[in-house]
C-alpha cells in the first residue's frame, strides 16, 4: 500500500480520517451523471442548433474542478471548513444581489452572473454555506447561553430568503426553508415557535400564490392536471413507462426527443426509459444510503456545530434529490430543481461538490474525535432538551 497510518502528512491524515464510502458513493454518482449526460443531452443540443455533444462535452470539464473542490473541501479541518462557509455564504448574498441588479432575465428570474464564457448561479453556492453558518450559530447558542445564536441564524435565513423572493426562485427557497426547519428541530426549538414558523411558511405560500402567476399555474396543473397543460409530466411519465424493468437501452428512447429540459430538469424519466426501473432503483438507493450514513454519523457525534453541520448539509442533498424526483414522478408540482451530480450543470455541479466536501471534513473521525466533550459534561441531546 502507498499510503501507511505511521505516515504524518496531509494525504496520509485525510484518507485515513475521511469517510472514503460517501467519497466513493460520491465519485460514483458524478461518473454517472457524465454518462446519463452523454445519453440525454444531444438532441437538447440539436434542437437548439448546438454541437450535439456541447453539454456532454461542457459536463465532462465540470467535472475536474467539481472533483478538485469535492477532494480539497473534504481535506480542511473543522475550523477552516467553517471558516470557507462564512466566506462563501457572505460572497455568495453579494454575488445573489448582483445577479438581482444586472444578471440576465432568464424565464422570468434574475438569477445568474454572465462571467463571459460562464454563467454563474450564485444561489447554489450560498445553500451548503447557509446550512453551516446557521448550525454555527445555533450549536453557539447552546454553548454560550448569552448569545442569541438562535435569532441570529434566523437572520441570516431572513436574508437568504428574501434575496430568493426578489430573483424570485421559490423552489429554492422551499428547498432552503425545509433545510432550515429540519436544523431548528434538530436544535430543539419548543413548538410554539415550530406552529409559528409553519404558520408564517404557510401565509408566505398563500402569498405567493396569489402574487406570482407562474407559482399559481404550476400549482393549478398540479392539482387539476385534466384542466391545464402537463405536457412535460405526461411525457415523462410516459418515458417510465416505456422504459419498464430493463429500459430500451442507451439511445433508445423518445422523451429526449421531445422534453426541452431532458439533460437537466428531467434527467431521471430519460435514465427511467433508456436505463430502466433497475437503474433508477440504484441511483434512489445510492442517495438514500448517503443520506442514512451521514445521519447515522451524526448521531454518534456529541458536538453541537458538528451534528448541525453534517444535518444540514444532507438535508439540503436529500431534500433536493427528492424535490426533482418527485417532479418527475408527478409526485410534486413542477420546479426547475437539478438532480444533485446527474443532472446537466455547472453552478450545480461544482456547488453540490462544496456540499459534499464540506460534509466529508466535518465527519472524518479524527476530526470528530478530537471534538467530543470531556467526560460528565451534558450531551448535545440533553441540551437541545
Amino acid at each position: 500500500m502507498l499510503i501507511s497510518r505511521a505516515d504524518k502528512g496531509l494525504i496520509a491524515d485525510w484518507w485515513f480520517t475521511v469517510d472514503r464510502v460517501v467519497l466513493g458513493c460520491v465519485l460514483m454518482l458524478m461518473a454517472a451523471g457524465v454518462l446519463f449526460s452523454m445519453a440525454a443531452s444531444p438532441p437538447v443540443a440539436a434542437r437548439i442548433g448546438l454541437d450535439s455533444f456541447h453539454f456532454f462535452t461542457r459536463q465532462l470539464i465540470y467535472l475536474a474542478p467539481a472533483v478538485l473542490v469535492l477532494l480539497a473541501t473534504s481535506m480542511l479541518s473543522t475550523q477552516s471548513a467553517r471558516r470557507i462557509a462564512l466566506l462563501a455564504f457572505a460572497g455568495g448574498l453579494a454575488a445573489m444581489v448582483g445577479a438581482i441588479l444586472w444578471g440576465p432575465e432568464i424565464k422570468g428570474a434574475h438569477r445568474w452572473l454572465d462571467l463571459g464564457p460562464l454563467n454563474v448561479q450564485p444561489s447554489e453556492f450560498v445553500k451548503p454555506a447557509f446550512a453551516v453558518c446557521a448550525a454555527w450559530f445555533l450549536a453557539e447558542g447552546t454553548r454560550r447561553p448569552d448569545m442569541p445564536g438562535f435569532w441570529i441564524a434566523s437572520s441570516l435565513y431572513g436574508l437568504f430568503a428574501g434575496l430568493l423572493v426578489l430573483q424570485p426562485d421559490f423552489g429554492q427557497l422551499v428547498l432552503v426553508t425545509g433545510v432550515f426547519g429540519t436544523l431548528l428541530l434538530i436544535y430543539g426549538i419548543s413548538w410554539v415557535f415550530i406552529l409559528g414558523l409553519g404558520g408564517i411558511g404557510a401565509a408566505g405560500a398563500m402569498l405567493a400564490y396569489f402574487t406570482f402567476p407562474h407559482v399559481a399555474s404550476r400549482v393549478n396543473r398540479f392539482l387539476n392536471p385534466e384542466d391545464h397543460d402537463t405536457f412535460q409530466v405526461d411525457v415523462a411519465t410516459q418515458a417510465f413507462h416505456n422504459g419498464g424493468l430493463m429500459g430500451t437501452g442507451p439511445g433508445g428512447g423518445t422523451a429526449k426527443h421531445i422534453l426541452p429540459d431532458a439533460h437537466t430538469d428531467f434527467i431521471p424519466a430519460v435514465i427511467g426509459e433508456e436505463f430502466g426501473f433497475i437503474a433508477c432503483a440504484i441511483l434512489i438507493c445510492i442517495i438514500g444510503f448517503i443520506v442514512l450514513r451521514v445521519l447515522r454519523r451524526a448521531m454518534s457525534v456529541n458536538d453541537p456545530f458538528v451534528v448541525l453541520s453534517l444535518t444540514g448539509l444532507v438535508t439540503l442533498y436529500g431534500f433536493q434529490s427528492f424535490i426533482n424526483l418527485g417532479v418527475n414522478l408527478t409526485l410534486l408540482p413542477a420546479k426547475g430543481m437539478t438532480l444533485p451530480f446527474i443532472s446537466y450543470g455547472g453552478s450545480s455541479l461544482i456547488a453540490m461538490a462544496f456540499s459534499m466536501g464540506l460534509l466529508l471534513a466535518f465527519s472524518r473521525v479524527r476530526a470528530r474525535s478530537k471534538m467530543v466533550p470531556p467526560a460528565g459534561s451534558p450531551s448535545f441531546a440533553a441540551k437541545a432538551a
